[in-house]
């Protein structure tokens, strides 16, 4: 049923800066996750007509934390609402500090702008920041809605299709309507539909580990008081990320004045899921925390267990890590649908780099469309695979192409590679060749 986002209880409103001309130009976009919400936001933006579908009943906004690159962010000076959200919701006054396993600090607390300082680095414009996904996420919502976005839900896509002739791409909901565009924008993320038109289906692969993941009200530390007097906030009630290092794992924990998350890397137990309401019993973690490989000699420190004790029930998601090899493509043969985000290119929590690709993605194919016009959407979006993706030179015709300092290593030239043969590699003892070019 088509209807505009409710509010979620945000007084923002969405006014942006630099507003361009009607493209004439219609978008289709499919999801509603980070990279479907910026690409309606910069589609609108850049001029185009915009059309989002949803399959959820509504917007979800579970999840806990995940770290955003400082260029999805720079696309925010067009909207000076968004900004100062992003701005008094961000961790910009962290602290962080490091301990091993067994709870011997390795390193104290500092603040990251102190160590940022150290680095040489500007700590007004640090390379990203961890972030609350649910806190980042409303601030979208919210501006998708402010700008009045139709936006359907229950709407489960269940094949992509385009026609070349007329110029359309289009989609099938699974109650047989079909909706037609200029252009698909395929957000829907892992296991889109779309991806039977692109290219094939890209099967996921285990990786044979998982993380336990929580997030929940901090007034739940007040079961225990020694939890909670170790895992505190710093003077000024500043947040402080904690990471733990142990063989074979690793952990994190963030403590903020509202929430305390922690995650923790571990081997697969056979009851993780690639889903975010795969909830499990904290005995669980309690259990499979002393059985990890390497924790013979040396146990998790006995404070974290403590924390996973005072953990809320039906709170600890075991999400799966899943190995996705690169996709031969990105759009479909005549470039009427086109993946981002996790449709195109999927990345492991452990990476800290998917939401930063998903929004690139957003930014980028709504400035192609708006630049080529409605007259060369094709090629808008030919550009946008060139620009997102490392492909040969042959044939490109840029001048002084050679001149511009690339963004990947002097010398590099990508070669086709898959999780197969890297894990063959590493069980063979052999070091991962990265290609040629100077990776020093």
């Amino acid at each position: 049923m088509p209807h505009a986002l409710t509010s979620r209880d945000s007084t923002m409103e969405s006014k942006p800066i630099g507003s361009y001309p009607k493209t004439g130009i219609d978008v289709l976009i499919v999801g509603t996750g980070l990279a479907g919400l910026v690409a309606a936001l910069e589609c609108t933006r850049k001029g185009h007509n915009v059309q989002v579908l949803e399959r959820n009943a509504d917007i979800n906004t579970a999840g806990d934390m995940y770290f955003m690159g400082l260029s999805a962010t720079r696309f925010l000076k067009h909207w000076p609402e968004l900004l100062k959200e992003y701005k008094k919701i961000s961790l910009h006054n962290a602290w962080i500090e490091t301990f091993k396993h067994s709870g011997e600090v390795v390193i104290g607390p500092k603040k990251v702008a102190d160590r940022l300082r150290a680095q040489g680095l500007d700590p007004d414009t640090p390379p990203g920041e961890f972030q609350m996904r649910p806190l980042v996420y409303k601030m979208f919502v919210s501006a998708v809605e402010n700008l009045g976005v139709s936006v359907e839900f229950n709407r489960r896509v269940i094949d992509y299709f385009e026609d070349e002739q007329t110029g359309k791409g289009g989609c099938v909901t699974d109650d047989g309507k079909r909706y037609e565009a200029d252009v698909v924008i395929a957000a829907d993320g892992v296991g889109s539909k779309s991806q039977k038109l692109v290219g094939g289906q890209v099967r996921a692969k285990p990786s044979g580990r998982a993380m336990w993941r929580a997030a929940f009200p901090r007034e739940a530390l007040a079961k225990d008081p020694e939890v909670e007097e170790f895992f505190k906030m710093m003077p000024g009630n500043e947040p402080i990320v904690r990471t733990w290092l142990g063989p074979s794992t690793y952990a994190l924990t963030l403590s903020r004045e509202d929430v305390m998350v922690w995650i923790m890397n571990h081997d697969v137990t056979g009851t993780e899921k690639e889903s975010w309401s795969n909830t499990i019993d904290k005995q669980e973690v309690l259990d499979g925390m002393d059985t990890m490989p390497g924790m013979e000699k040396i146990k998790w420190a006995p404070i974290f267990k403590q924390l996973v004790e005072v953990t809320p029930p039906n709170t600890i998601v075991n999400f799966e890590l899943l190995w996705r090899n690169p996709q031969p493509s990105w759009c479909s043969p005549g470039a009427r649908v086109i993946q981002i985000g996790d449709s195109a290119h999927s990345y492991l929590p452990a990476s800290g780099n998917g939401a930063t690709q998903a929004i690139e993605d957003a930014i980028s194919i709504a400035s192609c469309l708006q630049i080529g016009g409605k007259e060369n959407i094709p090629q808008s979006v030919r550009v946008h695979i060139r620009f997102r993706a490392q492909s040969l030179k042959e044939g490109i015709d840029m001048k002084d192409e050679d001149k511009f300092e690339p963004n990947y290593p002097k010398g590099y030239k990508y070669e086709t590679w898959s999780i197969e043969n890297i894990m063959e590699d590493m069980r063979a003892g052999k070091a991962i060749d990265l290609g040629a070019g100077d990776w020093e």
